[in-house]
């Protein structure tokens, strides 16, 4: 007797990444960089320009297929620590593809290689690296999302 299940489905794989996540139109921004750099300085301009918070500081990223998708750890789901503040509770989104991941340096090249990738769970995502202090950082978010970010 034959079974007719099919092929086996891939197995999702996961990953916590220290990334401060966003999400606007159905498609995830990924953004790293150490403690103190800004990432959630950088995500609270970016909800100001219509973006909704998916994680602060730590986010879940499963593969799935030949896509990422981003989800916020239960504990820290729908909280966003604002410096001077304190955690605020947000609302959120969860389980959104990764578009694009965002490197917050103050080491930025004038002319970078408009093919810049990193790896995740075996898969390249777009990379862009950017300033998150400089007042043009959510314009530059945004624009590489629409210019360089997966389409899904």
């Amino acid at each position: 007797m034959s079974s007719s299940a099919g092929p086996a489905q891939p197995r999702r794989s996961s990953e916590t990444v220290h990334a401060t996540t966003v999400a606007i139109d159905g498609r995830a921004v990924l953004i790293t960089g150490p403690s103190g750099s800004g990432k959630s300085d950088l995500a609270l301009r970016l909800l100001d320009r219509g973006f909704s918070l998916i994680s602060d500081d730590q986010t879940i990223v499963c593969r799935d297929g030949q896509r990422l998708v981003a989800a916020p750890p239960p504990t820290i789901a729908g909280k966003l620590e604002i410096r001077g503040i304190g955690i605020v509770e947000i609302e959120h989104v969860s389980d959104l593809p990764v578009a694009l991941l965002v490197e917050l340096t103050s080491d930025i090249q004038r002319l970078p290689d408009n093919a810049r990738e990193r790896p995740l769970l075996g898969l390249s995502l777009p990379l862009i690296s950017i300033d998150a202090m400089a007042a043009s950082a959510p314009s530059k978010v945004a624009l590489a999302l629409d210019r360089m970010g997966l389409k899904f």
